[in-house]
């Protein structure tokens, strides 16, 4: 990695701090935790219930991170009511997608209702949407979620997660599923793996692209 690519990086960590409750809270902690081992140093009774409190909002803030980071495979998701999270779901029937004059797959789905076009990006890790879009969808981003580090033509930067309603295309429904808002990403949404992975299947056959959920049903062919 390049100097100028670890300034960015750093840059775009220490910018987000601020829009994250989580980061906030975890900053606290630990600056009450120092507090704490000074009150031990110098023998004040209070300094190890004050300490140990920093530790268990420390160890909360890290498994709160680790259960978020998880919704974005579903070999490792874990249902967490407590979190107030939707549960990931993508069904509904087979769906074929034809390839573009670009060499890409290009679809047009519904978020939230709102109608857009997306690139399906098997390279992607997430999907991804536009500033534009969210707002056009009224999709907001989590409170108290952590920003993802998403990589750039311009370089790194944080982008929000987001729970979307709905995402609609062909004949293939995906609801709750997570959504990262990216500030730069201009008109080029994209459909990634986050949502790739929870279908029964996905394969290219020669120049067309075959979703198939996992209860499928008669099948759609985009145009």
């Amino acid at each position: 990695m390049s100097i100028q690519n670890l300034w960015n990086n750093i840059a775009a960590s220490i910018s987000a701090i601020p829009r994250s409750e989580l980061l906030i809270i975890a900053l606290g902690a630990m600056l009450v935790g120092w507090i704490g081992a000074l009150l031990i140093k110098r023998k004040v009774p209070m300094g190890r219930y004050v300490r140990t409190g920093s530790t268990v909002v420390l160890v909360g803030v890290l498994v709160t991170v680790i259960l978020q980071l998880s919704r974005f495979d579903p070999r490792l998701e874990v249902a967490v009511p407590q979190l107030g999270l939707p549960e990931q779901v993508v069904e509904g029937g087979e769906t074929r997608i034809p390839m573009a004059a670009d060499g890409h797959f290009w679809l047009r789905a519904e978020l939230n209702g709102v109608p857009a076009n997306f690139l399906v990006d098997t390279g992607a890790t997430l999907t991804a949407v536009s500033s534009d879009l969210a707002d056009r969808a009224d999709l907001r981003a989590r409170r108290g979620g952590l920003p993802i580090q998403i990589g750039t033509a311009n370089g790194p930067v944080a982008a929000q997660v987001a729970s979307s309603n709905e995402l609609r295309f062909g004949n293939v429904s995906a609801r709750g599923l997570d959504v990262v808002i990216v500030p730069t990403l201009g008109e080029t949404n994209v459909v990634g793996m986050n949502l790739l992975s929870r279908l029964a299947s996905w394969r290219v056959e020669g120049r067309t692209m075959i979703l198939v959920p996992n209860n499928p049903q008669a099948p759609i062919e985009l145009r």
